[in-house]
């Protein structure tokens, strides 16, 4: 089968969960920066949006790093901050995995936007996507950088040529969503149990 950008994502989702379906650290944040090159083809429009992503990966990276053993399991990053009760500090892990979880979603309804509405500009795609996923959680500042950003979004027909190759994009686009959609909403629901999913930026 022909590779695309979206190969090594799928692929490395197949690593994700133990035997247990327990979500793996390593493997999670290594799917997150795989799509960090997508981002790239976007240009300035989601040089924010990657720079906030790649800064969480690296927070929760270098602490899995600390103890690997301890933090294998992608909760215990948060289940070892609940405890020491700096779980809703805005440097925490915590709240790392909750914006990164964020900006996961919205990147998922992206793509999905993109393959179920072919006759969408990407400014629409992205403002939908946007509007279902981080909008809600955006202070003032933040929603209207975004919607400043988005109006640099390029066109449509010419990232989509950007990203082509010789596989099928849009399957594999919806390969990705599906397999990943659940995996961000099981992180959402133990988030949720834990009371530390509603921090909103400023």
């Amino acid at each position: 089968m022909e590779e695309t950008v979206f190969t090594s994502a799928i692929e490395g989702m197949k690593l994700m969960k133990s035997d247990h379906d327990e979500i793996l650290t390593k493997p999670f944040l290594d799917v997150c920066k795989m799509l960090l090159p997508i981002l790239d083809k976007f240009g300035a429009a989601m040089a924010v949006v990657k720079s906030d992503i790649n800064g969480n990966i690296t927070r929760l990276d270098s602490k899995y790093t600390e103890n690997p053993t301890r933090f294998n399991y992608l909760y215990a990053l948060v289940q070892a901050e609940v405890e020491t009760k700096t779980a809703k500090n805005s440097s925490s892990c915590t709240n790392g995995l909750l914006w990164l979880t964020r900006a996961m979603d919205f990147l998922v309804e992206l793509f999905r936007n993109l393959y179920q509405h072919q006759d969408w500009t990407m400014q629409q795609a992205c403002n939908d996507s946007y509007g279902k996923t981080l909008k809600k959680w955006h202070g003032w500042i933040a929603s209207s950088s975004f919607t400043v950003a988005i109006k640099l979004v390029p066109d449509r027909k010419k990232f989509m040529e950007v990203i082509a190759s010789k596989g099928d994009t849009y399957a594999d686009m919806d390969r990705f969503c599906e397999s990943f959609a659940p995996v961000l909403a099981q992180i959402h629901k133990f988030l949720h149990s834990c009371g530390v999913d509603s921090m909103k930026a400023a």
